[in-house]
C-alpha cells in the first residue's frame, strides 16, 4: 500500500489548520503521514499542533522562522517519507478524496494524478470550479496545484520549489515537470477539494500582476516558446472559472 504524505504550512492559523486537520482525520485510506511546518506561530496554532503530534504517531512537524511560503514547502517535502507527496491546507470534499488519488497512482501506473475542485469563500459560497480537464501548459492549461498527487521520485528528478519567487513557484515547478511530457498525469473528473479562496497567488491586484510576471518568467526560464500567448491564455482559462 502507498503511503500519501500531507504538506501542510502554517503561520498565525489555528482554526484553519484544525479544519485541515480533521478533514484528514475523516479520510479512508489508512497510510497517511501529515508533516506540518509552521512558521513560529503565536496564535495558538503551535500547541493544536503539539497536541495532535502526541496522538498521532504518522505526524511529523517543526516550528521555526522560514523565508516563505516556498521555503516552508520544501522543507516539509524533505521531511516526508511517503511514497506520494501533496501539498494540502483545504478541506476534502469527499471522505475517499486520498484513496481516489491513490488508487488512481496504482492502477494507472503514472508518476501523479489530479483532480477539479472548488473555491470558497469564509461563507462557503462557490466563487470558482477548477474543470481544466487534461491539457498541455503550451495551451494555458495547468492542473489544481491543491489537488496534485505526486510520487516522490518527481521531486528526486526534478528539484523542489524555487524560493525566489513570491507568488507563482507552484506554476514554475508544475511548468517544469509537465514541459517535456515525461511525467504522466492522471484526471480524475470530480471535485474532490474545497480551498477557500485568497492566498499568496489569487489574494489582491498587486499579487495578481506578480503572479502574471513570474508566469511568464517561469515558461522563460524552461525554454518555453511563447510565453505570452501562454500566459494569456491561460488568464482565459482562470476568469472562466469565476462566478457571477
Amino acid at each position: 500500500m502507498l503511503r500519501v504524505s500531507l504538506i501542510m504550512t502554517t503561520y498565525n492559523s489555528r482554526e484553519s489548520f484544525v479544519q485541515s486537520y480533521e478533514s484528514i482525520q475523516r479520510q479512508t485510506w489508512p497510510d497517511i503521514e501529515v508533516v506540518v511546518v509552521d512558521g513560529a506561530s503565536t496564535d495558538g496554532t503551535r500547541e493544536e499542533i503539539e497536541k495532535r503530534a502526541s496522538k498521532n504517531l504518522s505526524m511529523k512537524w517543526i516550528s521555526e522562522k522560514d523565508s516563505g511560503i516556498y521555503n516552508a514547502l520544501n522543507k516539509g517535502i524533505q521531511m516526508a517519507t511517503g511514497d506520494i507527496i501533496a501539498i494540502f491546507n483545504d478541506r476534502y470534499l469527499r471522505e475517499d478524496a486520498i484513496e481516489q488519488y491513490a488508487r488512481t497512482i496504482e492502477e494507472k501506473r503514472c508518476d501523479g494524478v489530479h483532480s477539479d475542485l472548488i473555491y470558497t469563500d469564509a461563507q462557503g459560497n462557490v466563487i470558482r470550479r477548477w474543470h481544466m480537464g487534461e491539457g498541455d501548459i503550451r495551451t494555458g492549461w495547468m492542473p489544481g496545484h491543491p489537488t496534485l498527487y505526486l510520487k516522490r521520485q518527481v521531486y528526486g528528478k526534478y528539484g523542489l520549489y524555487k524560493e525566489d519567487y513570491r507568488c507563482a513557484a507552484d506554476y514554475e515547478f508544475m511548468v517544469r515537470i509537465l514541459k517535456d511530457g515525461k511525467t504522466k498525469l492522471a484526471y480524475i473528473p470530480e471535485e474532490l477539494i474545497n480551498m477557500y479562496y485568497g492566498g499568496t497567488s489569487n489574494n489582491g491586484i498587486k499579487a495578481y500582476m506578480i503572479s502574471f510576471m513570474e508566469g511568464m518568467r517561469a515558461l522563460r526560464e524552461n525554454q518555453v516558446k511563447g510565453a505570452l500567448r501562454i500566459t494569456f491564455r491561460r488568464m482565459v482559462k482562470v476568469l472562466r472559472q469565476f462566478h457571477k
